[in-house]
């Protein structure tokens, strides 16, 4: 949607503005060279590791850019609720990339236009991208819950063991561990339009092949083919995420987008039984997921505009230019080979080798403390999932298979209620932290009231990390002991409705700071931290119920409680050592994060 210029204004507008923003220009005569249009110039320095704004909270939180906004005045009488509607707007006309120069797949086709500054996107904007993401976010994990209540009837239809049929679940989520390494990397080649639609297509195309599959090896090779491109999202979704919202009010709309990944699994199991119960049976389900998956696709060609912003260091999908050959005995046909042989090189170099590269960001000290803390309360999430099926489907409670289905309603609630207030705490104790460093500063160091706010990656983990590393551990405790000794299932609910908060506090604050540690590599980073963290999930799924049935809930649930305590250190580490670590970053102390 092309802006409509702003003609010629009112005195009345020029003083909303200035009320607005101190750096309006009020020229009492229109420059010569003034078209009367918005012309954005950004001053202040906008860096995902070290951000700075203003602390003037008003105009933070109305996200009014920080621009000189040159208006002309005329006698023309104006409306007054032309100054609000054009006191709201930061997208200038001059910052909208014309449709013929839109980078993406099928870019001209979509009604938010691709802006040059994708902070300058109107608030309505971001919030419809930021739903888009989230929803095609909760498609991985809904299509790994929807097909538990149908693993005995594709077994039967398939003729396949009931162990060869739960391979299919574990090798999904092989997929989704791995296969984000790629899309994040290629995404900070081709950018996030395009991979999000060449992998969404692949996902509606892998549910057809699932639908139709007539063997056991057909549906396996297929659902990992789906839960590999579904894992796109997860990864260059928090990409997109850290590219369009600043960092003062990031984390909560990443906590926001996390309710998609994160309700997915509430409500798949409820439609899978549904769907699997039908006369299609359990093809039905794959039906619906293609079907969901091509909505998907809809939206993104409509609604989602490239956002990706190319690092100062950025590798160049495009061959470089080789050096001339010096060699004068080199004959012409032998040199066009060897540039050949160097393209291909270069090429299967980009396919195979850099995708795998991103896992060096493991190297750097926060992402690794960051990514570890994740991955921890993500296993923790598995092992309880697989404690409440197999416990509440036995003796003392003997639930029915729809009753243990009820029994995730309490986590996911916990969820929804961390996302929606977790997300905007995050930023208030990060605003607190940065007021606080101000405020120290002005007094040893005499700097004046005009000096910007610093916002750290780190600062995100104040009071709301510790409550975090606390509860989510000790629910699990509360939880293990209440069902090894069969009490009251109400009871049981209770710690994990607290798990549900604690451990949500926990994924999207650490998702958040690992968009703001590497700026321009977001998606690289995130899809490392998806990694392991599937990797955790895997393991914790294989090793649970034996140990569950080796040692009880109650003791499986307090070595977790343990080792959960005991990462709070996590925090700890970060509040001392982050900033040392990143000025290291920025002398070039860790190489590999440039490579």
């Amino acid at each position: 949607m092309d802006e409509k210029p702003v003609g010629n204004e009112s005195t009345a507008m020029t003083d909303t503005l200035s009320r607005l923003d101190p750096n309006v220009q009020t020229p009492s005569t229109p420059s010569p060279h003034n078209t009367g249009e918005l012309q954005p110039r950004r001053t202040a320095s906008f860096s995902d590791s070290v951000y700075q704004h203003s602390d003037d909270d008003g105009k933070d939180m109305e996200n009014i850019p920080d621009n000189s906004i040159e208006i002309p005045i005329s006698n023309d009488p104006i409306q007054p609720v032309l100054s609000r509607v054009i006191s709201k707007v930061v997208t200038a006309k001059s910052s909208i990339v014309p449709r013929s120069k839109r980078r993406g797949l099928f870019s001209s086709l979509c009604i938010i236009p691709e802006i040059e500054n994708p902070y300058e996107h109107t608030r309505m904007s971001k919030k419809l991208i930021t739903l888009v993401i989230a929803v095609a976010g909760s498609s991985a994990p809904m299509a790994s819950a929807m097909v538990f209540p149908a693993l005995s009837q594709i077994s039967r239809d398939l003729h396949a063991t009931q162990t060869l049929t739960n391979l299919s679940v574990a090798l999904y989520m092989f997929g989704m561990a791995v296969f984000p390494l790629w899309w994040s990397s290629f995404a900070e080649r081709l950018g996030y339009r395009t991979i999000f639609l060449v992998s969404f297509v692949l996902y509606v195309v892998s549910n057809v092949c699932c639908a139709i599959s007539v063997n056991i090896g057909m549906f396996i090779t297929f659902r990992v083919c789906s839960g590999a491109s579904a894992a796109s999202a997860q990864t260059i979704g928090a990409g997109t995420l850290s590219s369009i919202w600043e960092v003062y009010e990031r984390g909560k709309w990443m906590g926001i987008f996390y309710l998609g990944p994160l309700m997915g699994p509430l409500i798949a199991p409820i439609i899978g039984g549904a769907l699997s119960g039908s006369s299609f049976g359990w093809r039905s389900i794959m039906w619906f997921l293609a079907v969901f998956g091509a909505l998907i696709v809809v939206f993104i060609i409509f609604c989602l505009p490239e956002t990706f912003r190319k690092p100062k260091d950025s590798r160049q999908i495009a061959v470089e230019k080789e050096e001339p050959d010096i060699d004068r005995t080199v004959t012409r046909a032998s040199a066009v080979t060897k540039r050949k042989a160097s393209r291909w090189i270069k090429t299967l170099k980009i396919l195979l080798v850099d995708p795998l590269r991103s896992l060096i960001f493991i190297r750097f000290p926060p992402v690794l403390v960051t990514v570890y803390w994740a991955s921890l309360a993500f296993s923790a999430l598995y092992i309880l999932n697989i404690s409440l099926q197999r416990t509440f489907a036995r003796p003392p409670y003997n639930f029915p298979t729809m009753t243990v289905g009820l029994m995730y309603i309490p986590n996911s609630l916990g969820y929804v209620v961390a996302s929606v207030a977790g997300g905007k705490w995050n930023d208030v104790i990060m605003r607190n932290a940065a007021v606080k460093r101000k405020r120290k500063s002005q007094n040893t160091e005499n700097t004046g009231p005009e000096t910007p706010l610093e916002y750290r990656p780190e600062d995100r983990m104040g009071i709301n990390a510790w409550v975090a590393g606390a509860l989510f551990p000790l629910a699990l405790l509360w939880y293990g002991w209440v069902v090894q000794y069969g009490v009251f299932w109400f009871a049981a609910m209770i710690p994990t409705f607290l798990f549900g908060i604690g451990s949500m506090l926990v994924f999207s604050m650490a998702t958040t700071m690992l968009t703001e540690f590497v700026p321009g590599r977001s998606a690289s980073v995130v899809a490392v931290n998806n990694f392991f963290r599937n990797m955790f999930s895997c393991v914790g799924g294989i090793v649970a119920e034996p140990i569950i049935e080796a040692i009880g809930n109650g003791w499986l649930f307090t070595i977790i409680c343990a080792v959960g305590l005991l990462s709070c250190g996590s925090v700890f580490i970060m509040q001392k050592y982050g900033p040392i670590w990143r000025a290291k970053a920025l002398n070039g102390e860790y190489k590999f994060m440039n490579t």
